[in-house]
């Protein structure tokens, strides 16, 4: 009886040996990071210089306008056109230029830019950028700001910003779709890797690997301090992938050899969502990171829409890499393996394919885009929950384009990006995910399967 005991405790721990080895390994990760990530408070401002083109192209200041910061205080323009307003700590803030104290002839050049939240980090200015334009613009932006109705700019702008969404959500989506497709596990922790791939891009952006490894500090970038955010990028990637095979290979490859079920798995890995996401906050904390570059800048007019060169150039890697997936997928050994498994992974093994290395390639290539997609939200601002937030989009776009497909998990995305931002068009922006979801049901109810998914016999 002792011996019958004592072989189930011995089961019992061993069923449990991955998950702690996981909890060492991320632990020790962070614990090496986070005092890297503590900032001293004080001494930040929030900065802005306001100026227009006059006819001959030259620059002119503003002065006597007046910005406001929510709960701080209001600030004028000097003669230079500029201002400073001390804030007391670190966080988001609401800046408000009054358009009535511009001078007479002078309108921004967007009205509903008139009011930005921006994120003051520790021991530094934040720039807060006002574009402004005179005479005919002037008279343009304001004849747009009487205007209640719905115009082919704002129609063109929000068909680019919802491209721009789903292009970053597809990042993420494809990923969790090739999971599923050669496991059969829905991972509730992929928005993890999303939230993990902006918050090591910051940390690589921020301190490099000085930041974990102290006497590392007199060597160049990478090692002894930060990187520029392309390079960051790349690393952000590379740290992304890495925490994907671990979590494979500690984790889900052992319980798929014990036989643990699929609803179990799922089950640990809404566990290890919440264990990471609380991980995150304990670490890297609950104020929003912004890169050290690329964080403001001006807008360039592309017809009638208007981008910033870092979402432009985001956007055009986006489509690069996805075409590079699908080129992986469809004229690779290893591409061609993954869809063996994920059609038929009985019939794959049989074939001679080594199914735990696709296995394991899928979640290192899955999670490396993930932490891309997650990279590119972060330009604007990231957060320790950000991947938490748009957990129901990308589920929504898996399921939407077809579950286990790539190519399905790229439309999906592009469309749920595109219902999400020009549903603002007639409706509230704080209803916009619920239309997506909306979309969502409906096209499953004339085609369950999705999009681009297989129809099967169930029974």
């Amino acid at each position: 009886m002792t011996a019958r005991i004592r072989q189930e405790s011995t089961k019992a721990m061993a069923q449990w040996k991955p998950l702690a080895g996981l909890l060492i390994v991320v632990c020790s990760i962070l614990g090496l990071v986070s005092p890297a990530l503590a900032q001293d408070e004080g001494g930040q401002s929030i900065v802005t210089q306001l100026r227009y083109k006059d006819e001959a192209g030259e620059q002119v200041p503003v002065e006597g306008a007046i910005v406001t910061v929510e709960g701080v205080g209001e600030a004028t323009t000097d003669a230079e056109g500029k201002l400073s307003i001390p804030v007391p700590e670190t966080g988001e803030y609401v800046v408000t230029l009054d358009p009535a104290s511009l001078p007479e002839g002078i309108a921004l050049k967007d009205a509903d830019r008139a009011q930005l939240t921006v994120l003051v980090e520790a021991n530094k200015d934040k720039r807060v950028l006002f574009a402004l334009v005179t005479g005919e613009g002037a008279a343009a932006a304001a004849a747009a700001a009487d205007s209640s109705g719905i115009d082919g700019r704002r129609i063109a702008q929000l068909t680019v910003e919802g491209l721009k969404q789903g292009l970053y959500l597809a990042m993420a989506a494809i990923g969790l779709s090739l999971i599923y497709g050669t496991t059969g596990l829905v991972n509730f922790a992929h928005a993890e890797m999303v939230t993990f791939g902006g918050l090591m891009t910051y940390f690589w952006n921020f301190y490099g690997l000085a930041g974990m490894i102290g006497f590392l500090a007199p060597l160049p970038a990478p090692f002894g301090d930060g990187t520029n955010l392309v390079f960051a990028i790349i690393l952000g990637m590379i740290t992304g992938g890495l925490l994907g095979y671990i979590l494979d290979r500690v984790m889900f490859r052992t319980m798929r050899r014990q036989g643990i079920s699929l609803i179990a798995q799922m089950v640990i890995t809404i566990g290890l969502s919440i264990l990471l996401r609380y991980i995150f906050v304990y670490f890297f904390g609950g104020s929003p990171r912004s890169f050290r570059q690329y964080t403001a800048q001006r807008a360039m007019s592309i017809g009638p829409v208007e981008l910033t060169p870092k979402d432009l150039i985001a956007m055009g890697i986006s489509v690069g890499v996805l075409i590079a997936i699908g080129l992986l997928l469809t004229m690779t050994r290893m591409g061609k393996a993954m869809r063996a498994v994920s059609d038929n992974r009985d019939l794959a093994e049989s074939s001679g394919i080594d199914v735990q290395k696709v296995i394991s390639t899928v979640w290192i290539f899955g999670a490396s885009a993930a932490a891309l997609g997650g990279a590119f939200f972060a330009l604007d601002q990231t957060k320790w929950d950000f991947g938490f937030r748009i957990l129901l989009l990308i589920f929504a776009a898996v399921t939407l384009g077809g579950l286990g497909t790539a190519y399905g998990a790229l439309l999906g995305a592009i469309v749920i990006g595109l219902v999400i931002n020009l549903s603002t068009l007639f409706l509230d922006p704080e209803l916009k995910n619920m239309v997506a979801l909306l979309a969502m049901v409906l096209v499953l109810m004339f085609r369950p399967q999705g999009l681009l998914g297989k129809a099967e016999r169930i029974g």
